[in-house]
């Protein structure tokens, strides 16, 4: 049953794929503008940045993003498929907290990181080709929001890879392909539970 303080998910329409052109100098000056405000809990930092404009992402705003999100441990950035950021924005569309700040768990991972979060015990949660490697994936919570609420909101897009970790508190969304699993619980089921995927 739903808790009672949990609303429905609001059933606003989704931001589809943009285009990303080579320089600023191509983004066009008028038009809808999409924000997106993160704060990671590893780092410490927080950005606000408005990173499309209309169907046009914006080259200086991806680059603000990828330093941000950025592997912690190494410092190595990558370059992150932006589709993703559309995917934070439709979440927090769901959610009914447009203007809300995401908090970030985990984004961008080197091979190294991922192997090492791996290896660290016998049963971690984390994929050998996690999409994290491929700048595709950020876990992340919402201040305000359950995880089962967060979860709910990132399945009802069905844009993605989707993971439940109630134990961590953290929902992992990713732009590859439509699947969802969880890892942890308390309700006496296996630790790991796929469906349509494997975990990443």
């Amino acid at each position: 049953m739903r808790h009672a303080t949990e609303l429905a998910l609001v059933p606003t329409p989704l931001l589809m794929p943009g285009t990303l052109p080579v320089g600023d100098l191509l983004v066009p000056e008028d038009g809808t503008k999409y924000e997106l405000k993160l704060h990671h809990l590893h780092t410490g930092e927080s950005i606000d940045v408005v990173y499309r404009i209309g169907d046009t992402y914006l080259p200086s705003a991806m680059a603000e993003l990828n330093h941000f999100l950025r592997d912690h441990r190494t410092e190595d950035e990558s370059h992150y498929d932006p589709k993703e950021f559309d995917l934070l924005h439709n979440v927090l569309a769901r959610l009914g907290k447009t203007a809300g700040t995401i908090d970030v768990v985990c984004g961008y991972r080197t091979p190294w990181s991922n192997n090492f979060l791996r290896t660290r015990s016998a049963d971690t949660g984390v994929a050998e080709h996690s999409q994290h490697m491929l700048a595709k994936a950020i876990d992340i919570r919402v201040p305000g929001v359950t995880t089962s609420r967060l979860r709910d909101a990132a399945l009802s897009l069905a844009a993605g890879g989707v993971g439940y970790y109630p134990v961590s508190q953290f929902v992992h969304v990713d732009v590859g392909p439509v699947r969802q699993w969880s890892f942890g619980g308390g309700d006496g089921a296996p630790r790991m539970r796929h469906r349509r995927g494997v975990k990443a």
